[in-house]
């Protein structure tokens, strides 16, 4: 637990943390009578110490060397690659196809080189396309001609998850929701775009133009096009960033009072302009679970969602200016995280700290990765006054000293993978992000765990002296694995396995795949290895059997010690009882639950500690939780011993 690493740190995280405690956090919502606006307060008790430990903070930050671990096994490492503007990729529109996937995959080897775990891609920056859609046009920024297809023809999404996927990396496709365009006749548009098609849905400022968000049409059209992209591809999260409502100098003044006239009822202009959003947010929330439920859904706000909230903070506010209300997307549970764009320094009005605190105080459980500006770290991106060199990574270890903080994104990839950015790629990869992680686990998602992989082996290559460690994956199980996570230890005798894969230090690989090529040093002390399912959710398996690697090759399997074994239900189908069967080797909390195939809990069998080893069994009526019996149909016996569960499919025939 991250409370358990506090010990750990010295210097300016305990510092932060222990005058941060004096802030009390309380949210609340009040109803205004008159425009029925929701306000909510937060209520804040700044002092002075507050002012002194800024000061303290500021003297001491540069001074102190900080002892903290490499990272946590889960922890949240993510990248956004731009592709608007070429920003990070395509370097530019007239490459090759094979120039562009070559640069692609490059970018994403060195991502996962430098420890990140989850990438974001831009697909959609202009209502066009960086996949083939037929919903709307090939992307202006890949091909220089809005609607032309690369040419040999590839499909960069595809292409980009495939390569993630190698690399063991998530991929989340990036939207923004309602750009038409940042440069009006910028370039020429095809005539299936939706500007050409439907141009009674824009709304121009200047040289910016945004479908309107108040046109219930416009928001069904934007959610189809993420439908297709949930149907098609195989995405690990769908991405918002902060483009709803224009951005100052372009407000929008009174362009959608058409709209507002015919769309909104009682509320009041700023309310319905919010309320746009909301809806628009929970209709995408609803179709992706109804579509494929293990798509994470996120978004990233401006940094700032009110100013003046909490206090201390000044700056442009979201909730009133481009009407991307974070805190009520949370609320709701619409969203699966929030990456607040939290791309300023500690201290001053804009405090990172101050700010990530907030964010958390109002997350209602929600995961929040704050964005990092890594792009103010190197003049090539950035041409004001660049961050210390100290900047990100002390923002990296506030984040993960900071409970309710499950990790970062880092804006921008080529400030990774291109620019040295004040050595933050070495940074990275030597330090901060040293051993691998998972992604986090979400409490509010399916915590089921797959079963293990197993028949674990390697194929030792004499001219390489390296080896191609490969497994099968589960034979059944209620959880597909969606990954798996493969350790390795160095030990004379063989280690416990579930200690090896507690230690992050021994995560050598996450993959898609079920092999890994791995060269191990050369040592006389043997390798072991030992590999987990992880779900979509990164709920870990149990462990496989273990397999032993020495320098000439040999190879020794062992099965792992089984904390429990469920055996059996008889009979099944069951008709009127049932005995359940299962075996454990130590005492350990036990539940015993019936699920139906929607993955609700109907009923529960057995719920307590069981005192004894050995074998164990459960006599069930075939009744639900209010005393009824179940009616025909399919459902899952579910036996959790500890974090761990093992699941038997079961047919009720009345």
């Amino acid at each position: 637990m991250k409370t358990e690493k506090m010990s750990q740190l010295i210097g300016p995280i305990f510092l932060y943390r222990m005058f941060s405690n004096c802030v009390s956090f309380s949210v609340r919502s009040d109803q205004d009578a008159s425009s029925n606006l929701r306000k909510t307060r937060i209520q804040d008790s700044y002092s002075v110490r507050r002012a002194i430990f800024l000061t303290t903070f500021a003297v001491f930050l540069p001074l102190t060397a900080w002892s903290q671990p490499s990272g946590l096994k889960h922890e949240f490492r993510g990248a956004w690659i731009t592709t608007v503007i070429n920003l990070d990729w395509p370097s530019s529109r007239f490459l090759s196809s094979s120039a562009q996937k070559a640069e692609l995959n490059t970018m994403l080897r060195k991502l996962h080189d430098a420890g990140i775990n989850s990438v974001f891609f831009q697909i959609r920056s202009e209502s066009d396309a960086m996949y083939d859609s037929q919903l709307e046009p090939w992307s202006y920024y890949l091909t220089g001609q809005q609607g032309s297809p690369p040419d040999p023809y590839y499909d960069p999404l595809e292409f980009a998850i495939l390569t993630a996927h190698q690399y063991g990396m998530e991929l989340h496709a990036w939207i923004n929701p309602f750009r038409v365009e940042r440069s009006v006749g910028n370039y020429g548009l095809h005539s299936t775009h939706v500007a050409v098609e439907n141009p009674e849905w824009l709304i121009q400022v200047n040289t910016i133009s945004i479908l309107n968000p108040g046109i219930p049409e416009v928001r069904e059209y934007i959610v189809d096009v993420i439908s297709d992209v949930v149907t098609r591809y195989d995405v690990d999260g769908i991405h918002f960033d902060d483009f709803f409502y224009p951005y100052p100098p372009n407000e929008i003044d009174l362009q959608d009072l058409v709209a507002f006239n015919t769309y909104a009822g009682a509320l009041s202009l700023f309310d319905w302009r919010r309320d746009n959003i909301n809806q628009f947010v929970r209709d995408v929330s609803e179709r992706i679970q109804d579509i494929n439920p293990d798509v994470k859904f996120g978004i990233s706000p401006f940094g700032i969602w009110r100013s003046g909230v909490p206090r201390g903070i000044v700056g442009l506010s979201a909730v009133d200016v481009i009407f991307g209300d974070a805190i009520k997307w949370m609320e709701e549970g619409w969203v699966d995280y929030i990456a607040p764009q939290l791309y300023w320094p500690f201290g001053g009005g804009q405090d990172f700290g101050t700010l990530a605190l907030w964010w958390v105080s109002v997350s209602n459980g929600r995961h929040i990765y704050p964005g990092l500006g890594v792009y103010r770290s190197d003049p090539a991106t950035f041409s004001g006054a660049l961050y210390a060199p100290t900047e990100i990574p002390n923002q990296i270890r506030f984040s993960r000293a900071t409970d309710g903080v499950e990790g970062n994104i880092l804006f921008r990839a080529e400030n990774v993978t291109r620019f040295s950015s004040l050595g933050l790629a070495d940074s990275l990869k030597g330090d901060l992000y040293r051993n691998l992680a998972l992604t986090p686990t979400m409490v509010w998602r399916d915590l089921f765990n797959p079963d293990p992989p197993h028949e674990l082996d390697f194929i030792f290559l004499t001219k390489t002296r390296g080896m191609v460690v490969h497994w099968s994956p589960p034979i059944a199980g209620y959880v597909e694995p969606r990954r798996y996570a493969l350790y390795r230890a160095q030990s004379l005798v063989q280690p416990d396995p579930r200690e090896v894969t507690k230690d992050p230090e021994n995560l050598l690989a996450v993959t898609y795949d079920t092999f890994y090529f791995d060269e191990p040093p050369v040592d006389v002390t043997p390798y072991w290895y030992v590999v987990t399912s992880l779900s979509a959710n990164s709920v870990e398996s149990t462990e496989s059997e273990m397999v032993m690697f020495e320098s000439t090759g040999v190879s020794t399997r062992s099965t792992p010690e089984i904390a429990f074994q469920f055996e059996s239900v008889s009979p099944n189908p069951v008709s009127t009882s049932a005995t359940i069967r299962y075996t454990l080797d130590r005492p350990d909390p036990v539940s015993l639950s019936v699920y139906n195939v929607l993955g609700q809990e109907v009923a529960v069998i057995h719920k307590g500690v069981n005192t004894t080893r050995g074998k164990h069994f459960a006599r069930w009526d075939g009744l639900d939780g209010s005393g009824s019996p179940l009616s025909s149909g399919t459902y899952f016996v579910v036996l959790r011993v500890g974090s761990r569960t093992q699941t038997k499919p079961i047919a009720i025939v009345r």
